[in-house]
């Protein structure tokens, strides 16, 4: 049976922010788009928390999770992900909390270790810099034990409220080892970051699954990986929506940010050859084509990797084309699926 026709297919968005376009545009958007992943039947809806970058709205994640919550009905709507350091455990728990109770069975909570940004807003963020993730692990035993239920309460102890007892769903979220170390020896789901470190995705899913030891949470380990994914009727078509990502990650290269690029027919005057290796390279384990190629892509990314899940990323410009991606490769599925 075709991988694609039974793996679960989700979205990660950071509702970008497109140039000539008002951030308030962007947050509608991300709720269309939302809507529309709903009834396609993707499985979850994540946001990815980033700050001081031009081209990225969904900076107060949490909050932007509650307004897609809000406006849908059945997709799991979380984190891709809040970067822990960022903030005091028990914030996170009071507000992923909270958002569990308004949306019960809804809200995952995908953490990160990295600050999302660059070392002047790092700062600014209060996040302490000497650390490098090593106080990644304390915050994060702080944080589950805020979300469980206590055996007996002690009227000293500091309780989140709301948060006590939701025990929001945690995955780790990686670009390297590390967090699939992690992830495996706590038996926690782990989602790799193949959207933008494509080379070293092999290793981390090897690691997690060879380190994994079963817990109250999984019997077996659960890996789902971020992927690229543009989609449109034919290649060329795809090729060209793609020009948006690609000169966004020119402009992350240069450290040159700016809002999300209309697409454009040719990068060759935009990049020299070098540059155009490195945005390849960051594409890695991008998929983008018309259908067959899409397919075809998909089919092969999920065999290499025999991830559990695959969550998608397109930065498409235009936000039709965008929801359009999307479709296809919901189209793809079903096709898949009927064909078996």
């Amino acid at each position: 049976m075709s991988l694609l026709a039974q793996t679960p297919i989700s979205v990660l968005d950071l509702s970008p922010i497109r140039a000539g376009q008002t951030i308030a545009r962007s947050f509608t958007d991300s709720l269309a788009l939302a809507r529309h992943v709903e009834r396609l039947g993707y499985t979850r809806y994540w946001l990815a928390e980033h700050h001081n970058i031009p081209g990225v709205a969904s900076s107060a994640t949490a909050v932007l999770i509650g307004y897609i919550a809000g406006g849908t009905s059945t997709i799991r709507v979380g984190s891709g992900g809040i970067m822990l350091p960022n903030h005091a455990p028990l914030i996170v728990a009071e507000q992923f909390g909270t958002l569990e109770t308004l949306y019960p069975g809804r809200i995952d909570l995908g953490l990160g270790r990295a600050p999302g940004t660059d070392g002047m807003t790092a700062r600014a963020l209060r996040r302490d810099l000497t650390s490098h993730g090593d106080d990644f692990q304390p915050l994060l035993a702080e944080l589950r034990n805020y979300l469980r239920t206590p055996e007996a309460p002690s009227p000293y102890a500091v309780r989140a409220i709301p948060g006590e007892g939701t025990n929001v769903p945690i995955w780790l979220l990686g670009s390297s080892g590390y967090s699939a170390e992690l992830a495996g020896r706590l038996g926690l789901p782990f989602a790799f970051a193949g959207q933008f470190a494509p080379r070293y995705m092999m290793q981390a899913l090897a690691i997690y699954r060879h380190v994994f030891e079963p817990s109250e949470v999984l019997d077996a380990p659960y890996a789902m990986i971020g992927t690229n994914v543009i989609a449109a009727e034919t290649d060329a078509e795809a090729d060209y929506l793609s020009t948006s990502a690609k000169q966004h990650i020119l402009n992350l290269i240069r450290n040159d940010m700016k809002p999300m690029q209309p697409p454009v027919d040719s990068m060759d005057a935009l990049w020299t050859a070098r540059e155009a290796e490195a945005v390849a390279s960051f594409l890695g384990a991008s998929v983008i084509g018309g259908r067959e190629t899409v397919a075809a892509g998909l089919e092969h990314l999920l065999d290499a990797t025999g991830a559990n899940e695959v969550m998608i990323n397109a930065a498409v410009y235009d936000q039709a084309a965008r929801q359009r991606s999307y479709g296809i490769v919901a189209e793809l599925r079903d096709r898949a699926a009927s064909a078996a």
